[in-house]
């Protein structure tokens, strides 16, 4: 290599080089741009003209920062009368010490609709509660007749299984004992016979009524009176007692209840 040739590979040579890597004079402008901006909005700032408004609102709150001076002439009329500056009012000296706060009105609202906004915001809020109790209680209504409705069709359905249970023990003692025909029509679960059919035909307008007028638990009851009194059976016991004194020492009572403990 000749010795007026450069050193390509020699730090003097890189040095010489500009930085030239991609990206950074774009970033350089793009701050530079973000710079001026902000100068011309503080620069905007300053040179516009408040608002009337604004004015207004600066001077009240710059005249609200200092206190009364002696040149005031209710300031002066109050010294007259033995008023010391930071003494509170009244002969005591137990009034008020700051001046009135101002509340500006900044609305187009006339004198009172503030009063009438709370007042009727207060109404809304009353009007809402009741509705929100009212569905309260029509739900807790609902649920109790729902409740008693379960509660009335279980009792139902455990009289018609306690029913058909004394008619099939009653059938059976009956039998037992002789009995060819039941005392009534549904005291047994069996189909009345031929015989029994014919004899039925003969006064059936009586007997048909003073059936229907029985409901379940009313032939429960003269029935399993029935089974006590003539056969000393209780069908919450499952037993047939020796006999009536048995029964009464034994037995928990005569309903369903009696037996639940």
């Amino acid at each position: 290599m000749a010795d007026d040739e450069d050193d390509y590979m020699s730090d003097a040579f890189l040095n010489q080089i500009p930085d030239v890597r991609p990206g950074v004079p774009m970033v350089k402008s793009a701050k530079e741009a973000m710079r001026k901006e902000s100068l011309q909005k503080e620069k905007n700032i300053k040179n516009r003209q408040k608002s009337y408004k604004e004015q207004e609102q600066e001077s009240r709150e710059a005249a609200l920062q200092n206190s009364i001076g002696t040149n005031n002439k209710g300031f002066t009329l109050l010294q007259k009368m033995g008023y010391k500056a930071g003494q509170g009012l009244g002969k005591e000296g137990a009034g008020r010490v700051e001046p009135v706060p101002l509340n500006i009105k900044t609305d187009r609202g006339g004198i009172g609709m503030e009063e009438q906004k709370k007042r009727k915001a207060q109404e809304e809020l009353q009007n809402y509660r009741k509705k929100v109790q009212m569905k309260q209680q029509v739900e807790k209504k609902s649920m109790e007749d729902f409740r008693v409705r379960k509660r009335t069709e279980r009792e139902e359905r455990q009289t018609l299984i306690d029913l058909n249970k004394s008619q099939r023990a009653c059938e059976q003692l009956d039998t037992q004992k002789g009995v060819t025909v039941p005392r009534d029509s549904w005291y047994w679960p069996e189909v009345l016979k031929d015989e029994e059919a014919e004899l039925e035909e003969e006064d059936t307008s009586d007997s048909s009524e003073d059936e229907d007028e029985l409901t379940p638990s009313d032939k429960l009851q003269f029935l399993t009176s029935y089974l006590r009194g003539v056969h000393s059976y209780c069908i919450w016991c499952g037993t047939a007692y020796n006999d009536e004194g048995d029964l009464k020492s034994n037995c928990p009572g005569d309903t369903a209840a009696d037996h639940d403990d």
